[in-house]
């Protein structure tokens, strides 16, 4: 362990603590806090040279503070000449944005792996994504987490009874499809019809009275 960092901006430290506390090794020191004008700065404040590093940062709310945050602690990582800098990203902005829905629209999925990789990431590390397809916007290697066997346990474990899984949309079926199966339980579907302002309408498909 002892070539062993683990790091983490402002997104979820209570996550990398846990995870620190498992490995029984301590948390990195990094300072990762803002200047007057409100830009982000980073400071490690010890030794990584040579070392396999891990920056525990998921991109959740807010995101581009989130991003941002990665993206410098990965580039002062890449200078201070870690052996391996690895980004676990429990929660992948922009997943959403994995292709063109328009003529002019961005494929944002794309970009934020592009900077990611850029900024110094030698590996990366998520969780569930939107696509699984968003692991070949990537030109360094990808492990790809599934958070199913721990859902599906919690879920076995708290609720009995008749349960019912449901899709919050057509793209979620396929998953719901395969808790629904594990749980040996049913499936309901919601069908959203969607205009330029957002949500129009929402159709419940499937029974979920008193369950």
């Amino acid at each position: 362990m002892d070539d062993l960092k683990v790091f983490t901006g402002n997104a979820n430290r209570p996550l990398a603590e846990k995870i620190c506390q498992y490995l029984g090794i301590p948390l990195g020191d990094a300072v990762v806090g803002r200047f007057s004008d409100g830009e982000i700065s980073v400071e490690f404040r010890e030794n990584v040279r040579g070392k396999d590093v891990y920056v525990i940062q998921p991109t959740s709310i807010p995101c581009n503070e989130h991003l941002m945050e990665l993206c410098i602690m990965l580039d002062a990582l890449k200078r201070a000449s870690v052996r391996c800098a690895t980004a676990v990203v429990t929660y992948y902005a922009y997943a959403r944005q994995d292709r063109k829905t328009a003529p002019r629209t961005p494929i944002s999925a794309k970009l934020v792996a592009d900077l990611l990789t850029t900024a110094g990431a030698n590996r990366m590390i998520t969780m569930d994504l939107h696509t699984g397809q968003i692991q070949g916007f990537f030109n360094i290697p990808v492990d790809h987490l599934y958070a199913a066997p721990v859902t599906l346990e919690y879920i076995r474990e708290n609720f009995t009874g008749d349960v019912v899984v449901v899709s919050p949309d057509a793209g979620g079926v396929e998953r719901a499809r395969a808790f629904a199966k594990r749980l040996n339980t049913s499936l309901a579907i919601i069908d959203k019809r969607r205009d330029a302002a957002g949500i129009k309408a929402m159709t419940l498909i499937g029974n979920v009275w008193g369950k």
